[in-house]
């Protein structure tokens, strides 16, 4: 609580420093360029403390976010025109005006570069690899680019026209896409690594994780990750017993390469067995969908095969609630053909659980059953009490310094750098009469059987007033903390300065071509709590802030609009052209509908900060 107070007194100040320094660029020019100075202030409203100095009124108001300095001659007084004012600033030529009209910027993205160029000599910001990597993390299975192929592990390239840098990237395209969105890369497979190069043009459709809000994609909701195991488990984990240690990464489920949380999530609650087949002198691996018998169409003699098994193995319970695979076995397990679904509609589902895996190989006549989930059979009622429980192979990447940053330009071939003919051998062991449980720093862990969230949250009479919803209930979790891996982010001070220059660019044309939300955009009150949260980083993390920050209230003072910087030097640039002064009352008609204008977005775009803060 205490840290809360002071990183948010720490933000305003940090705000109230910017305004000071652009105020104090337009105050110096002033004063060299002769022009009288009447008032410097801090915040706008009511002064909360003032003084007189050097004939300047100096003064601190109440209102902390804003600032100005008061030259004589920017107004009409009594008769005089503004260019008539002795020593105002209308009264100097175009050139002067234009010179301290400039200074505050120049002062704010000066600050910025040095910032920057402080943050480069220092070493650089510690940032998590998911927001620098080209690599996908999760793709929507409902959407066109999934139909196309695009898998998590794949990479981008390019995404919305423009070469992609990392998160960010689809974040504002999330908000700022048009009607189609342009993405390319590699699809990359799996076990080999090899690469295939894609260029797609989809049409964007709304975000489904995101209802309350205007956010587009085209399908890529996840970056990539490191999945780094974090122990002590917690007591109720279903991974006591797996031999994960601390600092272990996760890197292969069920079948497949595991990229992100999401793609983790998925294929822990994907009903299906991991099994080991001999098909003639050949033994592999196949990933085969796991059914409750009551969604097969079964025969009376097919039904009493089962029925005998499951009196065999011992289990208890209706036939139908029992899980099998969609096939007729011998009752050696040997198969015999396929079973048929009785909606069409599941077998579909059922089957595309198991088709993006590299090891989906559907059964043939003939085939012998050796083992499931890595577990030896000996029969079909063996098979059957072993399907009865859901039950997850991992393999853990071990002995890695993986607490150990890396360049954020070295990060992708680092993420990919692992022993692929290590992680081969062990796969192809699984379930075979020598299997191989660890190979170079690769591991293979004791099978998992998850647990429903359910499990892992006591009911509270607080949650119990909103019920969770039955599907959250049922989800199925490892129950293990896992975390990030850490990348240095140092690129020199002049890219990070081009990087804020086109950011804000392109947040103004994204505004004024109706393409970007302002909804999204933050005020007063949402860029203190930014740099309030950065505090909780590290320093360097809120100076990068300030440093943005700082370089956002330059350019935008440069806007041609009146009552900003920019207005000033359009008017001195008109009064250059035309060398004729602007009349009082011509400003004023231009100045007061903007006025008016900035009042009525400053009051939006808080009210949206207060609304995402507390709503």
């Amino acid at each position: 609580m205490a840290f809360t107070f002071i990183s948010a007194i720490l933000a305003i100040l940090g705000l109230g420093f910017l305004i000071f320094i652009h105020e104090l660029g337009h105050y110096i020019v002033a004063r060299r360029q002769g022009m009288k100075v009447l008032v410097f202030a801090i915040g706008f409203g009511k002064p909360l403390y003032s003084w007189m100095q050097g004939g300047v009124k100096w003064q601190i108001c109440w209102l902390p976010f804003g600032g100005y300095v008061k030259i004589a001659g920017m107004q009409k007084e009594g008769n005089q025109e503004p260019s008539e004012i002795k020593d105002g600033f209308y009264g100097k030529t175009p050139w002067q005006r234009i010179k301290v009209a400039l200074a505050g910027p120049l002062v704010n993205i000066a600050f910025a570069f040095v910032a920057f160029s402080l943050l480069w000599a220092s070493g650089g910001r510690e940032k998590n690899f998911a927001e620098f990597t080209h690599f996908i993390g999760w793709v929507d299975p409902q959407s066109p680019l999934y139909e196309k192929g695009v898998r998590p592990g794949d990479y981008i390239e390019k995404y919305d026209g423009r070469p992609f840098t990392g998160f960010k990237d689809l974040l504002i395209a999330s908000v700022m896409s048009g009607k189609e969105t342009e993405i390319s890369g590699y699809k990359i497979d799996e076990m080999n690594g090899e690469k295939i190069p894609f260029q797609y043009t989809l049409s964007t459709y709304q975000d489904p994780r995101i209802q309350n809000d205007k956010r587009l994609t085209i399908g890529v909701l996840s970056p990539a990750r490191y999945l780094i195991a974090s122990t002590p488990l917690p007591a109720q984990s279903p991974m006591q017993e797996s031999g994960v240690q601390n600092g272990d990464r996760v890197l292969w489920v069920d079948g497949e390469l595991v990229y992100s949380v999401p793609q983790l999530s998925s294929l822990i609650s994907q009903s299906t067995a991991f099994l080991t087949i001999k098909r003639g002198d050949e033994i592999f691996q196949a990933k085969i969908p796991r059914v409750q018998l009551d969604d097969l169409k079964l025969t009376a003699y097919e039904k009493g095969e089962i029925d005998d098994w499951q009196h065999e193995a011992g289990l208890k319970g209706r036939l139908s609630e029992l899980f099998f695979i969609p096939y007729t076995l011998s009752p050696s397990g040997k198969v015999e053909g396929r079973l048929e679904f009785i909606d069409e509609q599941e077998q579909t589902k059922a089957f595309q659980a198991c088709e993006r895996c590299a090891f989906f190989n559907p059964l043939q006549e003939g085939d012998q059953i050796l083992a499931i989930d890595g577990s030896r059979i000996s029969n079909a009622a063996d098979l059957l009490q072993h399907l009865q429980a859901r039950r997850v192979l991992l393999i853990v990447e071990r002995e890695s310094d993986l607490s150990k940053p890396v360049p954020w330009k070295q990060a992708d071939a680092e993420f990919e750098r692992f022993d692929r003919d290590a992680l081969h051998a062990i796969v192809s062991s699984i379930g075979t009469e020598t299997p191989i449980s660890a190979a170079a720093n690769l591991h293979l862990l004791q099978p998992v059987i998850p647990k429903p969230a359910s499990d892992f949250a006591p009911p509270n009479p607080v949650t119990d007033a909103q019920p969770v919803p039955e599907a959250v209930q049922k989800k199925l979790l490892l129950g293990i903390p896992l975390g990030e891996r850490e990348v240095i982010y140092n690129p020199n001070p002049v890219q990070q300065l081009k990087e804020g220059i086109v950011d804000t660019w392109r947040t103004f044309s994204g505004l004024f071509s109706g393409s970007l939300n302002p909804k999204v955009v933050s005020g007063p009150v949402g860029i203190v709590h930014v740099v309030q949260q950065s505090w909780s980083d590290g320093a360097r993390e809120a100076i990068f802030w300030l440093a943005v920050i700082s370089l956002n209230l330059g350019l935008v003072n440069l806007l041609p609009i009146p009552v900003l910087d920019g207005g000033h030097i359009l008017f001195s640039l008109v009064e250059s052209i035309t060398k004729r002064p602007i009349k009082a009352k011509t400003m004023e008609r231009l100045i007061i509908p903007f006025v008016g204008l900035l009042i009525a977005f400053f009051l939006f775009v808080t009210y949206q900060d207060i609304h995402r803060l507390f709503f």
